[in-house]
């Protein structure tokens, strides 16, 4: 029987224990990717698997042999493209290891932006004692949770625990309502929604359906102080509308760990929008130690259910880009 041949590619020079990942595989040729190392084409042609961060995809495409790639993160997008991948190949991505941290920030950008920490932070730099205006807080107020996979369910979570009220909005209808949602609809009711909301939660893949979901019309139906949270992908807002919203205070300000274009140019005046938080994706970085931790438990087992031939876990579906259940 052939031994399975994968390559292995962490980024950030984050890796895992060798021995622990061999073990889950021990029949197994692993090819380690180092800096600056190119691997051979008949290296290439015999892999039957990748773990990590793949070839470019002029390369993946020509892996005829290539059977599953795993990635480190939650999108996987590019590489659900028709054409990205060998028809054969498995494709699994590493949902579930980022909720808890993403869903960490997002509390944090809604209260400092709740809290007018973004004035407050300005004014320190120029040394001004000076009180802003009206503040609110999390309990008694509505979260339209747009997304409820991970991430989006995570947050859910800890507004409701916060004594918020969260409308969450899904896909796709669901059997039943988790306990964190107090009220559950499908996209096709957004519309209706948006106006009660005081924050609008975004954590949703880019497909053809969520690419502009929040674009000038959208944003136009959002209360006057309401907040706009984006961690997903920038791709489901609208950036010049958003920032026209922002500017004319028709909204009441943002929190974006992702924009579009990605990263944000110098000069786009969404840099200095009033009441607006902007990040470099790292909400669910590798910076956090728990986040490579839970990546590599994903990853760990997805190769010990490769190895053994049994199902792997967080296919993603590649005519929707969403991970299959």
């Amino acid at each position: 029987m052939k031994k399975h041949t994968i390559i292995v590619d962490y980024p950030l020079n984050v890796a895992p224990d060798r021995i622990k990942l061999q073990n889950c595989a021990p029949d197994a040729e692993l090819i380690y990717l180092e800096d600056g190392k190119e691997l051979t084409e008949s290296q290439l042609a015999a892999a039957d698997a990748v773990i990590g961060v793949p070839p470019e995809p002029d390369v993946l495409e020509h892996m005829k042999q290539l059977k599953w790639l795993q990635l480190l993160s939650a999108g996987a997008e590019q590489y659900a493209k028709p054409g990205a991948l060998p028809e054969r190949t498995i494709l699994t991505c590493a949902t579930g290891a980022f909720g808890k941290s993403m869903s960490e920030y997002m509390i944090c950008a809604v209260l400092s932006l709740m809290l007018d920490f973004p004035r407050y932070r300005d004014n320190q730099k120029n040394h001004a004692w000076e009180k802003g205006g009206r503040i609110r807080h999390i309990a008694g107020t509505t979260a339209l949770v747009v997304g409820l996979g991970d991430i989006g369910s995570e947050f859910a979570a800890r507004y409701k625990a916060l004594g918020g009220y969260v409308v969450g909005i899904k896909r796709t209808p669901a059997a039943r309502k988790p306990d964190y949602a107090d009220e559950l609809y499908t996209t096709e009711e957004l519309d209706r929604h948006i106006p009660r909301a005081d924050v609008v939660a975004l954590s949703l893949p880019s497909t053809k359906e969520t690419v502009r979901l929040f674009g000038a019309e959208r944003i136009a139906l959002m209360k006057r102080d309401a907040l706009l949270i984006n961690v997903g992908r920038g791709t489901a807002v609208d950036t010049d509308a958003l920032s026209d919203a922002l500017y004319s205070e028709k909204i009441g300000g943002a929190a974006l760990d992702v924009t579009d274009p990605e990263p944000l140019p110098p000069d786009h005046p969404l840099w200095d929008a009033p009441n607006t938080i902007i990040t470099p994706h790292v909400s669910g970085g590798w910076e956090a130690p728990e986040n490579t931790e839970r990546v590599l438990d994903i990853v760990y087992d997805n190769l010990r259910r490769f190895a053994d031939g049994l199902p792997l876990r967080n296919i993603v579906d590649r005519k929707t880009g969403y991970r299959t259940h």
